[in-house]
């Protein structure tokens, strides 16, 4: 059903608070966000947010796929009432947004995935709550109350600690279990190698794990002999990062000082998280756990779509990992209608990697997405402004995206479709 909306409030909003002297929270022009987020972030967690691959052309590739295609406008339609709601699993949501899973966002703000959870659900806005996060799920889960969430999933090497994170998800009211399958190994990111910084060895970004009884049954069992010629070093530089370390893990600095716990944390994390040797015959162990979707993260190529429906799964993300993993890979915007065209309507096909304003979401669904995830935007919301500086940027892009559907001659994402865009 249509919602009247002959001025776009939160347009008018901007603009009347302008009449008081008030100044949008947080940059409108997604150049100038990220910019004024390089600022504010530390070296390394810029670094850990805005890098990618290599060379980072994957990146590159992303932006430039959605600068080639071009909307072609259609005049004299009304879209005096807009409607920009979208089903997905039986729920209807306001807009056809979600935020991306994002590890590690207390490289950005205190609050963390707290704060991104209380902002999307203020928006309307589904959460995808990552393995890698900064806060428990339950706990985002509680701050979201009956708001729409879903859980990605890193399939590590432990099955138990899968399940484990699934009944979890579960019990905390997930709607959808996305796993992610480009992360089986760790990329080549240039820039934090350059850096030498990885923020799990710092023990942030796995507060997932350091909360799961599965993962602390764990520590006390022996670990893998260590790989690799790489020599430990005692100097302050390894104090400091044990400090680090120390205050990040859950039970407070002093109680963890005295403690091993929080070093072995870290140690079973980086030798349970990737699992190289996972294979679609994996598959069938997450189906029969769960009846919750399924959906799977990382699909670039039509026949990984049409095996994982012959698999039963429930929906697909077309996604590259923001360009973080291989260096080159095609961009997601050019390989979406191929997948579109291979799932012939049976599923839900999403995607994400380089969404920045309303004009890529209009795009993406002109191609075929019934929704995206947005991922590194609300990460520089969040640095500049924590809660409100996310839900302010949902908001924005909401409202950029209802503006160029109507624009565009569109008065429902119903009427989005390829014939909308040049070529």
């Amino acid at each position: 059903m249509r919602a009247p909306s002959p001025t776009p409030p939160r347009q008018s909003e901007v603009y009347l608070q302008g009449m008081a002297g008030k100044k949008p929270l947080v940059p409108v022009d997604p150049r100038r966000l990220e910019e004024a987020a390089r600022r504010k972030l530390s070296p390394e967690a810029y670094a850990y947010v805005a890098g990618g691959a290599g060379a980072e052309a994957t990146v590159a590739a992303n932006r430039a796929a959605f600068e080639r295609r071009r909307i072609v406008p259609r005049m004299l339609r009304d879209v005096s009432a807009r409607d920009t709601s979208v089903e997905l699993f039986g729920r209807t949501i306001p807009t056809p947004l979600l935020t991306a899973p994002v590890g590690v966002l207390e490289l950005a703000h205190p609050e963390a995935d707290l704060a991104v959870a209380r902002a999307a659900a203020a928006a309307g806005v589904p959460m995808v709550f990552s393995s890698q996060a900064s806060v428990a799920m339950e706990a985002c889960a509680a701050a979201m109350g009956a708001a729409p969430r879903w859980f990605q999933l890193y399939w590590s090497k432990s099955d138990a600690l899968v399940e484990s994170f699934v009944r979890r998800a579960e019990g905390c009211g997930c709607e959808a279990i996305v796993v992610t399958l480009d992360t089986t190994l760790l990329g080549w990111r240039a820039r934090d190698l350059e850096l030498a910084y990885l923020p799990f060895l710092r023990g942030k970004g796995i507060a997932q794990y350091v909360s799961d009884p599965v993962f602390l049954a764990s520590l006390d069992e022996p670990l893998p002999a260590p790989g690799g010629d790489a020599k430990r070093t005692v100097n302050l530089h390894t104090l400091a990062a044990f400090a680090e370390l120390t205050r990040a893990h859950p039970g407070g600095f002093w109680k963890n000082l005295r403690s091993k716990a929080p070093l072995a944390a870290v140690q079973r994390f980086i030798a349970t998280y990737s699992r190289p040797s996972l294979t679609w015959a994996d598959l069938p162990f997450l189906r029969e756990r769960t009846k919750l979707p399924v959906l799977l993260k990382g699909i670039l190529h039509p026949d990984d779509a049409r095996r994982a429906l012959d698999h039963g799964m429930d929906g697909i993300i077309v996604s590259n990992h923001g360009g973080r993993q291989v260096d080159g890979a095609i961009a997601t915007l050019d390989a979406l209608p191929a997948i579109v065209e291979a799932v012939s309507g049976r599923v839900p096909v999403l995607m994400d990697g380089g969404i920045r304003g309303g004009a890529d979401v209009f795009k993406a669904l002109a191609l075929g997405a019934r929704a995206v995830c947005v991922g590194r935007p609300y990460v520089y919301a969040l640095a500049l402004a924590g809660e409100a500086g996310v839900h302010e940027f949902l908001r924005n892009l909401a409202a950029d995206f209802e503006l160029t559907m109507g624009l565009a001659g569109c008065a429902s994402v119903a009427e989005i479709g390829p014939e909308a865009l040049a070529g």
